[in-house]
C-alpha cells in the first residue's frame, strides 16, 4: 500500500509539472554564439540565415534594387546568399513590377547579373512560411505588415528552427535536452515542393529547386540521410567528398580514366545540374545539382514523366538522369547517340 501511495505521489507531482510548467521559449541564434562558436560561424557564412532578412541587415550586401526602389522602399529581401534575391516593399508585398508599376524583372540573379521576372505583375503577399524562418505560426502578419503572412521569432533558418527552442538549454545545458533530429526528413521539411514522396517536381525540362529530399527518396542513395555528405552548420558546396567510402573498387578503376586524370569528379556526372533555381546556364544545365546519382546510359531514355490527375498535368522527374544531362553539358557539340556509346563501362 506504502509503494502504491508514493507512486500516485510521483505521478501526481509528474502530472502538476507536466502541465504547470513554461514551455521552453524561443531566444534567437546570438545566444547560441558563446557556447557555439565554431557551428554558429559556419551557420551565418551559409546561406540559412539569409532566407529573410530584414532590411537593416541586407541593405549592406550590394545587391541592385529593382527599377526605381531606394533600400527605404524595401523591408525585407528574400535569399540573396548564393542564387537569387527578391524584395519586400514596405507593406509586406514581394515586389513584381517596377516602383511606377510598369513590367520589370524583379527578381535579381547573383551567378550571372541578371534579372528575371517573377510573378509579373501581381499583388504578391508573402507566405513562404516555413521555409524561409523560425518558429513560423500562420495566423497573424510578421511586423503588422498587410503582405506578411504569419508570425515567427527569428528571420531566416536560425539554429532553434532544427533544435527546437533554446531558452532551457541556455539556463541548464547540462541537464536539459536540445533536439538533435539526423534524419533525411528533418532536412527534408523544407528541401521538397508539396511533400516528400519520391516524385520530384519539374518544369521546363528541369527538375524544380528545392526538391533535394524527393531527389533522394527517387534515387538509389534513398536509404542515406543528408548528414552522410553534409555537415548542416556549413554550405552545401562544402559537402564530403566521401563517394569512395562505399564505391572503392569503382573509384580504383576510375582513377585510371582519362577524366578522372583531368580532375573530373564523381559529383560531375552522377549529380549533374539538372535542377534550376534561378538561371540556366546552357540547354541541359540549371544551377543546382541533382541527388538522384543513377544514370541511364541508353539513348532513347526520358528523364521526365507526364502524370494527369483530374484534367491537371503534372511533370515529374524519374528516379534516372539521362546522357544529355551527364555528357553533353561539356560535350556539347555531340548527341545522345555518341555519349550511349562511351557512357557503357565508363568508369574503366
Amino acid at each position: 500500500m506504502k509503494k502504491l501511495l508514493l507512486l500516485g505521489m510521483a505521478m501526481l507531482l509528474l502530472s502538476f509539472m507536466t502541465t504547470t510548467a513554461p514551455a521552453s521559449d524561443y531566444v534567437g541564434s546570438d545566444q547560441c554564439l558563446k557556447c557555439h562558436e565554431e557551428q554558429f560561424n559556419d551557420w551565418q557564412a551559409s546561406g540559412h540565415p539569409w532566407k529573410l532578412r530584414k532590411v537593416d541587415k541586407a541593405r549592406y550586401s550590394k545587391l541592385p534594387l529593382p527599377p526605381g526602389y531606394t533600400w527605404d522602399e524595401i523591408s525585407y529581401v528574400i535569399g540573396g546568399a548564393n542564387k537569387k534575391a527578391r524584395y519586400i516593399d514596405l507593406n509586406g508585398y514581394i515586389i513584381t513590377t517596377a516602383k511606377d508599376g510598369s513590367e520589370a524583372k524583379t527578381q535579381y540573379n547573383i551567378a550571372d547579373a541578371s534579372w528575371s521576372f517573377y510573378h509579373k505583375g501581381e499583388k504578391k503577399p508573402y507566405k513562404c512560411g516555413p521555409c524561409h524562418m523560425t518558429n513560423y505560426k500562420p495566423e497573424g502578419n510578421q511586423d503588422g505588415l498587410e503582405g506578411m503572412i504569419g508570425t515567427w521569432s527569428e528571420d531566416g533558418i536560425s539554429c532553434e528552427e532544427c533544435h527546437g527552442p533554446g531558452e532551457d538549454h541556455i539556463q541548464n545545458p547540462l541537464t536539459t535536452n536540445i533536439i538533435i533530429n539526423r534524419s533525411a526528413e528533418s532536412c527534408g521539411k523544407c528541401h521538397q515542393r508539396g511533400g516528400m514522396d519520391p516524385n520530384p517536381p519539374a518544369k521546363g525540362q528541369f527538375i524544380k529547386h528545392h526538391e533535394q529530399i524527393n531527389e533522394l527518396k527517387a534515387g538509389v542513395h534513398k536509404d542515406l540521410t543528408c548528414l552522410n555528405c553534409h555537415n548542416p552548420h556549413k554550405r552545401a558546396i562544402q559537402a564530403k567528398d566521401n563517394c569512395v567510402e562505399c564505391h572503392s573498387d569503382t573509384a580504383g578503376s576510375y582513377a585510371k580514366n582519362i577524366h578522372a586524370k583531368q580532375g573530373t569528379r564523381c559529383i560531375e556526372c552522377h549529380m549533374p545540374k539538372a535542377s534550376k533555381s534561378a538561371i540556366s546556364v546552357a540547354s541541359y544545365t540549371g544551377d543546382v545539382r541533382t541527388h538522384i546519382f543513377k544514370i541511364n546510359t541508353d539513348k532513347d531514355a526520358s528523364m521526365f514523366k507526364t502524370i494527369e490527375e483530374k484534367g491537371k498535368k503534372s511533370t515529374f522527374a524519374k528516379g534516372f538522369v539521362t546522357l544529355e544531362y551527364v555528357c553533353l553539358s561539356c560535350h556539347a557539340s555531340r548527341d545522345k547517340g555518341w555519349a550511349a556509346k562511351y557512357a557503357k563501362d565508363f568508369h574503366k
